[in-house]
This record gives structure tokens, sequence and C-alpha cells, in this order.
């Protein structure tokens, strides 16, 4: 029986988080992820669990390496900029890699089989998350007077979680970079 061979984890996981951005959940197969990780599908399984756990881990790995740009944006000091920054941070996230354009939080599995069901559900918690981080922080402006009295934390956060997915969507299906700003341009113009 032939040794096992060693393979780097995070280099895998990083490979294998770029099929899942590129791909989907669904439209990663196995044999898209072995290849990406340079391993068999057994050290595969052995490393990350079924596909589901590894997509999990490589969602955790997404955020932790490519959306600095959130906590960062939350730790401005007006609404104005929290929202303006995340906007155009997103638009260079989504823009960034011809390769796997978009966002895997968002893309990842929009609609699936009942077999990506838990997937998908955990997409929706990942983002809802993310909703309530800026709504807890319009919060505060509203409270600190940045953001008026009538301002709504939470539309005000479902609003540009709203435009920062639809730039995701638009740059997956090949939106230029340029135009995305445009569109975090305009969505700020209506910004209270």
């Amino acid at each position: 029986m032939g040794r096992h061979r060693e393979f780097d984890v995070e280099k895998a996981l990083d490979k294998v988080l770029c099929v899942f951005w590129r791909k989907g959940y669904e439209g990663a197969s196995y044999s898209d992820l072995t290849e990406a990780a340079g391993v068999e599908r057994p050290a595969l399984y052995s490393a990350f669990g079924n596909k589901e756990a590894m997509f999990r881990k490589a969602l955790a790995r997404y955020y932790d390496r490519y959306m600095e740009y959130i906590p960062a944006a939350l730790r401005l000091p007006t609404a104005r900029e929290v929202a303006s920054h995340f906007l155009h941070a997103t638009v260079d996230l989504n823009t960034r890699y011809p390769e796997h354009t978009g966002c895997l939080g968002i893309n990842g599995v929009l609609a699936g089989s009942d077999h990506a069901e838990p997937v998908r559900q955990a997409l929706i918690d990942f983002r809802t998350d993310g909703q309530r981080q800026f709504r807890e922080r319009f919060e505060r402006a509203r409270q600190e007077g940045d953001l008026p009295e009538t301002a709504d934390p939470d539309a005000l956060a479902t609003f540009v979680l709203t435009i920062a997915q639809g730039i995701a969507v638009q740059a997956k299906a090949g939106t230029s970079r340029d135009r995305l700003k445009t569109v975090a341009y305009q969505a700020m113009s209506s910004w209270p």
C-alpha cells in the first residue's frame, strides 16, 4: 500500500475556495475540487470532510481573506462613509479576479437542489449576519445624530446590501468595473 502524499491544507483550501467562487456549490464537482487541490478524493475528504463541510470552510476562508473591507467600513466615522466604502470595495472585490468574478456569498447557491439546501441556508445566514452588522452601525449613526431621526437603519442596511448583491450578480455576468463603480456612485446619490 502506497503512502499518502502530504499536501499543504491551507493552500488546498485556497484552491478549493477559488473553484467554489468560480462555479458555485453545485457547479463544483469533486473532480474540479481534487484537480484544483492537487490531491486525490480520499485526501480531500480527510482534510475537509464532505463537500458541504468543504464549502463551509471555504466560505469562512473567503470572509477572512477577502472581506476585510466590511469591518473596515463599519469602523468609519459616518454612515455615508460606511456605505460608500462598502459599495466601492464590493465593486473592487467582485471584479478583481477575472477567473472568479462575483461574490461567493451571493453566487454560491441562490437556488439549488434539495441536496444543496443546507449550503443555501448557510449563505442566507452569512448575508443576514452582514445585514445585521450594517443595521446596528446605522442605528448607532442615527443615535449619534449622523443620520436623521427619520432614517430607517434596517431599510438602509437592506438598501446597501441589495446594491452590493446586485453588483455581485452583475460582475458575475461580466459587467465592467467602471460600470459597476457608476452604480455605487448612483446608489450613494440617494443617501440621506
